[in-house]
């Protein structure tokens, strides 16, 4: 379809719904015409019964809201193109309102085009904005199958992790859906006294419907039961300074229903790390108090690791966790899930301004940052037997440069198993051995996002089943001698121009081949 541009904004036709940010004024696509303007108006889902050759469309999160409006003039008859009856936001798409760049660099106005209709010039387009009516900033944001409201360009709003993971999405990798909740909602909170930001816990509630609707479960549903992992990321890396919660949504109820799902030892398993976590991110218990149950647990029944513990002894074990809580709280467990996802999006807010984040960023000189967005996102298991697995790795060795995938992985765990050290994890020629489907889309997967990105990454994953999961992305640190050949190697393949590999090599790494250690 022919499109003239005006402010930067094209139509195009696209098969799917995507958010996209526009600014007010106008835009136009031959006699088409859409004005975008501010009202104040009660929020509702649907369409407007238009009068002759023009159609208003609101909708908006929340009632009594600004929101936007946009009004599209047709120079035709267009007395068949509409219909009164409401409808869903996410049905048959036929053309998008799409920016070649962005018009709002401070993200002050996030609106939403859509269009239906059996052509593209049947056109109805439905402007959104879910801004707040005190500061006009979007403070959450979702990703997953297939689409993305954010972009890696966002570091300062969504983090690094919730840019990345928006970007992996969009250009189809397998990435578990979820929301980021971004950075200036963290300032926010710090501003605040500590207490979330006005309607905030709406918002999360609500882009938190959408991951549900997408994986077909519900938090806190023992039938379809939904666990989260909640993960703090900053626009500049902080490794291991911030907290992360896995398995978020277990209680009693849901375990039991997760294990007519999974099996009696991986729902039993996944609880009693969930209490361990939540307890000492959100609760401030110590780990200590935890691992000494375990250890305690695993000398009683004659077990070396805890992979040789049994169900029986993860259901026990579980009791023996909860009754920490009362030991060293005074109060118990809180088994709400939703309890549990506003508290522990409190934790990793509060991780910001922790001893421990403040000294990480005043020894690396880390300034200007508003805070760290949360990142809360459906969980993937590796713990799900010897067809699972969790893994991190580099797409090129950091050290040598090699252009071979550098990495560790361990079957039959969790993420943090590997992080942690908690068992020794193998090279990835384990993986390949025990998942061959996995390991091939895998380095499929490094191949794309070398590509896309124009650099060695760092990635994170997790296999569940024998079905890959691509779990977080990033430029990959290395040496210098390792930057100057990976520089070289991407220029002799075509990835880099010589210009861009200048750049990839830093000062530092200039320091260590002029001064080896």
């Amino acid at each position: 379809m022919s499109s003239a541009a005006m402010k930067g904004i094209v139509i195009r036709p696209t098969p799917d719904v995507y958010k996209q940010r526009l600014c007010e004024g106008s835009y136009l696509d031959g006699n088409h015409r859409l004005d975008v303007f501010k009202v104040k108006k009660r929020s509702f889902l649907g369409v407007m019964k238009p009068s002759f050759g023009s159609v208003g469309v609101i909708t908006s999160r929340h009632m009594m809201q600004e929101c936007y409006c946009g009004c599209c003039l047709f120079h035709g008859n267009g007395k068949n193109m509409w219909s009164s009856r409401q409808r869903r936001l996410d049905t048959r798409a036929e053309a998008i309102l799409s920016p070649l760049s962005d018009p709002t660099p401070t993200m002050k106005k996030l609106l939403l085009a859509v269009s239906w209709g059996p052509s593209t010039s049947q056109c109805l387009f439905n402007v959104v904005n879910s801004m707040k009516t005190r500061s006009w900033i979007p403070r959450v944001f979702t990703f997953g199958k297939g689409r993305s409201e954010g972009h890696k360009g966002m570091k300062s709003l969504l983090g690094g992790k919730g840019a990345n993971l928006a970007e992996m999405s969009s250009i189809g990798l397998s990435v578990p859906p979820g929301i980021t909740i971004s950075t200036e909602a963290c300032q926010e909170y710090q501003q605040n006294g500590r207490k979330l930001p006005e309607d905030l816990w709406e918002e999360i509630l609500e882009g938190l419907k959408s991951v549900e609707e997408d994986m077909g479960a519900t938090l806190g549903d023992p039938a379809k039961p939904l666990l989260l992992s909640v993960r703090s990321g900053a626009a500049i890396s902080m490794p291991g300074m911030m907290d992360t919660v896995l398995n978020l949504g277990l209680n009693d109820e849901v375990v039991a229903g997760l294990a007519a799902k999974s099996g009696d030892r991986f729902a039993y398993d996944s609880y009693r790390r969930f209490l361990d976590m939540f307890g000492d991110v959100v609760m401030g218990i110590p780990h200590s108090l935890f691992e000494e149950k375990l250890e305690t647990m695993k000398e009683a029944k004659g077990a070396k690791l805890d992979t040789d513990l049994t169900a029986s002894d993860l259901k026990e074990l579980v009791e023996l966790y909860k009754n920490v809580y009362l030991e060293a709280k005074g109060e118990s467990f809180p088994s709400d899930p939703k309890r549990q996802l506003f508290l522990s999006i409190k934790a990793v807010f509060d991780s910001w301004d922790s001893p421990r984040a403040n000294k990480y960023r005043n020894i690396n000189q880390i300034t200007g940052l508003k805070g760290t967005a949360v990142n809360i996102q459906t969980m993937v298991f590796g713990n799900m037997g010897n067809t699972s697995g969790t893994g991190v790795l580099f797409t090129r060795n950091p050290s040598t440069g090699e252009n071979k995938l550098y990495g560790e992985f361990l079957v039959n765990a969790q993420g943090e198993d590997v992080v942690a050290g908690i068992r020794t994890p193998e090279d990835l020629d384990t993986m390949k051995s025990y998942m061959p489907e996995a390991y091939k889309e895998l380095v499929e997967n490094c191949e794309i996002l070398e590509r896309h990105y124009k650099d060695m990454m760092d990635i994170e994953f997790t296999v569940q089943e024998n079905r890959l999961w691509m779990l977080q992305c990033r430029s990959g640190k290395r040496t210098g001698k390792g930057a100057i050949k990976i520089a070289v190697d991407m220029v002799n393949d075509g990835l880099v121009d010589k210009r861009a590999a200048v750049k990839m090599v830093e000062p530092q790494h200039l320091d260590q081949l002029l001064h080896p250690q």
